[in-house]
């Protein structure tokens, strides 16, 4: 990690939280701005659900620049005010957006994850978080993974359990964090979908044949998981 400058821990943990508060922002205003067009982001009609939920309400993104800020303190504390810290503040909050996305919509469009997924690999061009070949063998590997999951889950009950948005978020995790993250992503991002989904039908929340979004639990284990990794938590 190398120091941007040699600021006391205070200063950095109000500029990073600053810096956090800025990145959400932008990208909640990203977000509505392209909102009327998400059923056309894959090229493709958006499911009746994406629809109605488009043009019922806009998409709420005033949580997210609370966590982005908190976020932020915590990357700065963890990798101290360094370009790390910075490229894992961007890479969280985008996280953070993707997640309450999906969580209104069902839907992770195109506008943010492709973008993240290249910006993983403009980063690791000199191993920032990763080796440049674990990037690009993770962007490969998070999407083809979910590819043969949504296939073999196609074929076996004729329905679709994924969506393509969940292909390229979990690109995007792999060509930020490399090849050898994507197990622990997974096997969290799972286990935590899984318990959720047990406790909205225990709850009465759910019922059965009830879609659950996927991203928010991707999103969640790839903050986690890279904390983890560079040992903050």
């Amino acid at each position: 990690m190398s120091t941007l400058l040699p600021v006391g821990p205070v200063e950095a943990v109000i500029a990073a939280m600053v810096f956090a508060l800025v990145v959400a922002l932008a990208l909640g205003r990203l977000t509505r701005r392209v909102q009327q067009s998400l059923p056309q982001l894959d090229g493709h009609p958006a499911c009746p659900t994406v629809r109605a939920v488009s043009r019922a309400r806009p998409i709420a993104v005033h949580g997210v620049p609370v966590l982005a800020m908190a976020f932020g303190a915590a990357s700065v504390w963890g990798f101290g005010a360094s370009l790390t810290a910075i490229a894992a503040i961007v890479f969280i909050v985008a996280l953070l957006v993707l997640a309450r996305i999906d969580a209104e919509t069902g839907f992770l469009p195109d506008v943010l994850t492709l973008p993240l997924l290249w910006a993983g690999l403009l980063v690791n061009l000199d191993g920032l978080l990763a080796p440049l070949a674990d990037a690009v063998l993770g962007a490969v590997a998070g999407y083809l993974t979910l590819w043969v999951v949504y296939q073999a889950f196609l074929s076996l009950t004729g329905k679709e359990g994924l969506g393509y948005g969940d292909f390229k978020l979990l690109a995007a995790v792999g060509a930020w964090m490399g090849w050898a993250a994507l197990p622990w992503v997974l096997l969290l991002s799972s286990s935590l979908a899984l318990l959720a989904a047990l406790f909205m039908r225990a709850t009465g929340r759910m019922a059965p044949g009830d879609a659950l979004s996927f991203g928010p639990w991707l999103a969640a284990a790839g903050i986690l998981v890279l904390f983890v990794q560079f040992g903050v938590v």
